[in-house]
């Protein structure tokens, strides 16, 4: 068998491989329908057994988008049943790496089993530096192909195109209507360098079908309301304080004071508590909404369905504590 017939073989074999989505009662939608699936409902850095690092797949009229990219996508998607070829673009929130480490796996994988098509990154400021660092690391392997002598896979810059996009801008992207916002992620002063520089974005995607807005990692944000406005569903992130801060505690016992409280300040300023969720989903209107991100994990039942009773203490419509592979 030639290279060139080795590579083919190699991709038809790893693209048309069917894994089947696990059941689960919120998956109502067939998979040609447009659907939004939870990949990996963890939040933060610190992994968990029972849950993946961030990401999420919006399905519209046939293709996949990703929306941001945690470390495990791929894994993920096989298990939701999506073939990594299907995936058409990826937008990113911000760059923290809870969110953007997967995004190395899905290039180079893409291009080891030679997808056709590019793959285009939406992204805040920053983002073509981190593609093109993604793309320097491919370069060794890309050369070598699969040790054939003189045939090297496709150059890796040929494979992804990155567009940066910034705060209420606005995109069509096969018939969606996409909208970001500036959230309060980070807290640099307005017109600042580090503002000008570093955005963290929700986004709201507005099809023919429905409406859904996603946070993103925010803090309490008018922008991110006036985005939610009438959506048909909000996915919000959304943190444990106590929770969040007791693992800290084990995992890092000898933490000095002064880094302890920079990371309180962090953790209470730039996310939303559970009273803050359900003010946010009252403001805005929204017909349904899904959490997801839990920082500190879901290790208690009866605290994790204390989330829901806080959230409904100020929003009535219907409240989801979103699972990995779920299908809203």
């Amino acid at each position: 068998m030639t290279g060139g017939a080795a590579r083919l073989a190699l991709a038809i074999l790893i693209g048309a491989t069917p894994v089947f989505a696990q059941t689960d009662a919120r998956q109502a939608a067939p998979s040609v329908a447009d659907a939004f699936i939870t990949l990996g409902t963890m939040g933060g850095p610190v992994p968990m057994p029972a849950r993946s690092q961030p990401a999420n797949a919006l399905v519209h009229a046939g293709h996949v988008y990703l929306v941001d990219a945690g470390d495990g996508t791929v894994q993920q998607l096989a298990r939701a049943g999506i073939m990594l070829p299907r995936v058409k673009a990826i937008f990113l929130s911000h760059l923290h790496a809870d969110h953007t480490g997967g995004l190395s796996a899905i290039l180079s994988l893409r291009n080891q089993t030679n997808a056709r098509d590019r793959l285009t990154v939406y992204g805040p400021s920053g983002s073509r530096e981190l593609v093109a660092g993604i793309v320097a690391s491919m370069q060794p392997a890309a050369r070598v192909g699969y040790g054939i002598p003189g045939q090297p896979w496709k150059p890796p810059a040929e494979t992804v195109n990155v567009i940066e996009i910034g705060p209420d801008e606005t995109l069509s992207v096969d018939g969606m209507k996409i909208s970001a916002a500036q959230n309060s992620h980070y807290d640099f002063a307005a017109g600042s360098i580090e503002d000008r520089n570093y955005k963290s974005l929700s986004f709201r995607f507005d099809m023919p079908s429905r409406s859904i807005v996603y946070t993103g990692d925010t803090g309490p944000s008018a922008a991110v309301e006036k985005l939610a406005i009438g959506a048909d569903l909000l996915v919000s992130e959304m943190i444990d304080m106590g929770g969040t801060m007791a693992n800290v505690a084990r995992n890092s016992p000898d933490m000095p004071p002064v880094a302890k409280q920079q990371l309180e300040q962090h953790l209470s300023t730039h996310h939303l508590t559970p009273d803050e969720v359900g003010r946010l989903a009252n403001k805005a209107g929204v017909k349904a909404l899904v959490i997801t991100h839990f920082a500190a994990g879901t290790p208690d039942p009866v605290r994790t369905q204390g989330y829901v009773t806080q959230i409904k203490a100020h929003y009535r419509g219907p409240v989801t504590l979103a699972n990995d592979l779920d299908r809203f």
